[in-house]
C-alpha cells in the first residue's frame, strides 16, 4: 500500500484503508529496517509501520556489503543485527513480515557468504518469506537461475522474487525464480515503476497460467487481465501502452498481408495464445504493408459488402497511395471504414462540404481567439454556420456540429477525446507534412480518424469529417 513513514500522503492512505473491506487481498505496509543507532522501539519508520495497522509488513534491508559500508556507513555485523531486531520487533507486535533483500543478486556476486548471512538474520527474526531483489535490474536470467539454486541449497526457507526491468529481463527473471521454487512474485500492473519499471505482473500471471501451468489466479481470473490492465491505467491517468504483451491493444494486431491471409484460414497460425484467454481480441490493421486479406477483414468487421474485387483493390491502392503522402491508418480504423463505405455503389454522403474559412486573430484586451465558418449541404439544404473556439480546430469542430445538429441530433453526444499532431520530415520546417489523429467518443464507443497535409487545418478537417461521418453512419 505504500511507505507510511516516508510522507503524509501514504500515512493518510493507510488511515483510509482501515475502513475498506479486503476480500481477497492482504494490504501490506512497506518500510526499512531500523537505524543503526538505537533500536526498533525508538525508530520512527518502524513505529509508522506499527501505526499503519496492516496485517503484513514488508521490510527491506541491505544485502550488498558495498551498501552496508559505503551507504549505511556501518559494519557488516551491525547490519545483521538491525535486520534481525527490526523483524523480531514487528513479529512481536503481531505482524506477518515479508523481508525484501535489497540488491540481493549484486550482493551475492560480491560476497555470497555475507548475502546469505543477511537472509539467515531475517529468518532468525521471524520473516515469513525472504524476497530476493534485483534492485538495479541488471541481472541476466542464467545468473538468476544459478544464484537462486545456490541460495536454495544453503537456506531451506520460503522465498520470493522482486525484479526490475533495466536490462529488459524483469519478467523472464521472475519466471526463472518461480521455476526454481519462488512462491511470491513482486511486481506491478503494466510494469509501472522507477527508471525502466518493475516486472509486469500481467505478463507474469499470463505466462504462469497459460504457459507454465502454474495456477496463481482464481478461476476465470486470467480472462480479466486485459480489463485489469486498462482499469489501472485509467485510475492512474496513464495512456495505455498498446504494445504491452498480452494486454496491449496491439498485442494481437496484424497488418502484414501474408500474416492476415494465413490467419483468415487459421487464427493460431500467427498468435502464440488465443487473445480471448486474457480478455483481449485479435485485430487486423490496415497499412501500406497490407494485402487484400486485410481489406476483406476490415470490410467484414464493419459490415461492408466487398464482393466486388475491384473495390477491394481500389481501397488497397488508396491506402498505399495515401500512406505514401503522410497518412497512417494503423491507428485510424474509422477512416479505413469510411474508405470502404465510400467505395460502395450506393454510397451517398450524409453531408457535403461546400467551403470553410478559419480565422485566428489577436485583439487588444482579448488576446488570441479563433473563428470558423462552415458551409455544408445536407440533402437539398445548405447550412452556413460560424463558431468561435479556443483554437482553429476547436472552432471548426463546433461550427461543423452546429451545421449538422438539426438533421443529426445524435451528433450532440460526440466529443473530441484526443487530438494528436505529428510533424513528418521535420527537416522541411514549416513546409513539412502534418499528420493529425483524432479520437472521438460518444456514450458507448470511441473511434479514431486521420488526416495529413502540409496545412495543419486541412489535415484536421479531413480527420474531423471522417470522425463525424463515421459516427453518424454507425448511429444510422
Amino acid at each position: 500500500g505504500g511507505w507510511p513513514g516516508s510522507n503524509p500522503k501514504d500515512a493518510e492512505f493507510f488511515e483510509r484503508a482501515r475502513d475498506l473491506e479486503w476480500k481477497t487481498a492482504l494490504i501490506a505496509a512497506f518500510g526499512s529496517t531500523c537505524r543503526v543507532k538505537g533500536g526498533p522501539e525508538d525508530d520512527a519508520n518502524i513505529q509508522a509501520l506499527i501505526a499503519a495497522q496492516t496485517p503484513v509488513c514488508t521490510l527491506f534491508g541491505k544485502t550488498w556489503n558495498l551498501h552496508v559500508t559505503e551507504v549505511l556507513l556501518t559494519t557488516l555485523d551491525d547490519n545483521l543485527r538491525i535486520i534481525e531486531q527490526s523483524i523480531a520487533y514487528l513479529r512481536a507486535a503481531g505482524r506477518r513480515v515479508i523481508y525484501d533483500a535489497e540488491h540481493f543478486f549484486d550482493g551475492y556476486q560480491a560476497d555470497p557468504s555475507y548475502a546469505l548471512e543477511t537472509l539467515k538474520a531475517a529468518i532468525r527474526g521471524g520473516a515469513e518469506t525472504v524476497v530476493l531483489c534485483d534492485t538495479n535490474g541488471g541481472s541476466l536470467p542464467w545468473d538468476v537461475e544459478t544464484i537462486v539454486r545456490e541460495m536454495k541449497d544453503a537456506i531451506q526457507h520460503p522465498f520470493g522474487i522482486h525484479t526490475h526491468n533495466d536490462g529488459e529481463c524483469a519478467v523472464v527473471n521472475a519466471l526463472t525464480a518461480v521455476r526454481q521454487g519462488a512462491i511470491q512474485v513482486q511486481g506491478t500492473i503494466n510494469g509501472v515503476g522507477e527508471r525502466c519499471g518493475n516486472a509486469n505482473l500481467c505478463s507474469v500471471m499470463a505466462n504462469l497460467e497459460l504457459k507454465m501451468g502454474r495456477r496463481c489466479l482464481p478461476e476465470g481470473g486470467v480472462q480479466k487481465l486485459y480489463e485489469l490492465s486498462h482499469v489501472v491505467d485509467e485510475v492512474a491517468n496513464v495512456t495505455p501502452n498498446d504494445h504491452l504483451p498480452y494486454v496491449g491493444k496491439s498485442a494481437f494486431a496484424h497488418k502484414g498481408g501474408v500474416h492476415v491471409a494465413a490467419m483468415r484460414r487459421c487464427e493460431q497460425s500467427y498468435q502464440h495464445v488465443a487473445p480471448e484467454q486474457v480478455g483481449n481480441k485479435m485485430r487486423v490493421v490496415v497499412s501500406a504493408l497490407s494485402g487484400r486479406a486485410n481489406i476483406l477483414s476490415k470490410a467484414e468487421e464493419h459490415g461492408v459488402d466487398v464482393s466486388d474485387a475491384a473495390g477491394v483493390v481500389g481501397v488497397l491502392n488508396d491506402v498505399k497511395d495515401l500512406e505514401a503522402r503522410g497518412f497512417s491508418f494503423e491507428a485510424a480504423e474509422a477512416s479505413v471504414a469510411m474508405m470502404l463505405k465510400r467505395q460502395q455503389p450506393d454510397y451517398r454522403p450524409l453531408f457535403e462540404l461546400i467551403d470553410f474559412l478559419v480565422n485566428v486573430e489577436h485583439r487588444q484586451g482579448r488576446g488570441i481567439f479563433a473563428e470558423a465558418m462552415v458551409k455544408v449541404k445536407v440533402g437539398a439544404k445548405v447550412m452556413h454556420t460560424a463558431a468561435e473556439g479556443n483554437g482553429p480546430v476547436n472552432a471548426l469542430d463546433i461550427a461543423l456540429r452546429k451545421a449538422l445538429l438539426d438533421d443529426f441530433p445524435q451528433i450532440a453526444s460526440f466529443h473530441l477525446a484526443d487530438y494528436k499532431v505529428r510533424i513528418l520530415d521535420g527537416q522541411d520546417g514549416t513546409e513539412a507534412i502534418t499528420r493529425v489523429l483524432i479520437d472521438t467518443r460518444n456514450t458507448t464507443r470511441m473511434w479514431s480518424t486521420v488526416g495529413a497535409s502540409a496545412n495543419i487545418i486541412e489535415a484536421s478537417w479531413q480527420a474531423l469529417v471522417d470522425a463525424v461521418e463515421y459516427g453518424l453512419s454507425v448511429a444510422h
